[in-house]
């Protein structure tokens, strides 16, 4: 069976040193991003610069999660490469909006932002939460060859990405720009037009009757509705 999907390489193997390289220039951004809110520059929204750094601290922390223990395909040098750029567009670009860096203006904080957190908090539980109940059960005897349809995954064949998508649309509102809603429509529209056909192909020729059972009665990405 073939292993590559979408550009993904999903064959099984450790690939440590890709993650930990990964991992190490994740977390440069977010020293970057701790400076530039906490290094003393006259931001025209101070406050809002500075919790923006701590959301990227909290992406890290779920980032590392992912590599270290969830993720089990193995991870090309290349891939954590390209995704680093795209990660410090998102980190250091929303602070420097949030930040006021192009509008000189400070917003203040409202329900909005209330909503913006609640859903970057939601969006990251359900990824997270996802993928570590699928990973339990994979530990169970007699889970070996088959589709886990079960927890969270039962309400969407792809929860973890609708997460992803309910995380960055709350991290732009937090960026109080209209700019920053450029990366979860971005994100969303490749969710659904790339990555999830790719992924659906793996699966369909990985589990056969067994996925073809659970995407005719499961949501495929938002649940209860698509």
């Amino acid at each position: 069976m073939a292993t590559r999907y979408g550009g993904v390489d999903r064959a099984h193997a450790r690939s440590f040193g890709p993650k930990l390289t990964f991992a190490v220039l994740h977390l440069c951004l977010v020293v970057i991003c701790l400076w530039l809110a906490f290094g003393g520059f006259e931001w025209a929204d101070p406050t809002r610069a500075k919790v923006l750094a701590l959301c990227a601290v909290l992406y890290w922390g779920r980032h590392g999660v992912t590599l270290f223990v969830i993720l089990q395909r193995r991870v090309e040098l290349s891939e954590g490469l390209g995704l680093t750029v795209f990660i410090g567009l998102v980190e250091v670009g929303f602070l420097l909006l949030g930040a006021g860096a192009l509008s000189g203006i400070a917003t203040p904080f409202g329900l909005w932002d209330c909503l913006g957190g609640a859903l970057l908090v939601i969006g990251s539980s359900l990824n997270t939460g996802s993928e570590l109940q699928r990973r339990a059960w994979k530990k169970l005897p007699g889970s070996q060859g088959r589709c886990y349809t079960g927890g969270l995954f039962s309400y969407s064949m792809h929860i973890n990405y609708f997460g992803d998508s309910l995380m960055f649309t709350g991290w732009a509102i937090l960026a109080a720009s209209v700019w920053a809603f450029s990366i979860p429509l971005l994100m969303t529209a490749l969710f659904v037009f790339y990555h999830i056909p790719a992924l659906d192909r793996y699966l369909a020729d990985r589990y056969g009757a067994q996925f073809q059972v659970y995407s005719r009665k499961t949501a495929k990405f938002v649940p209860f509705l698509y």
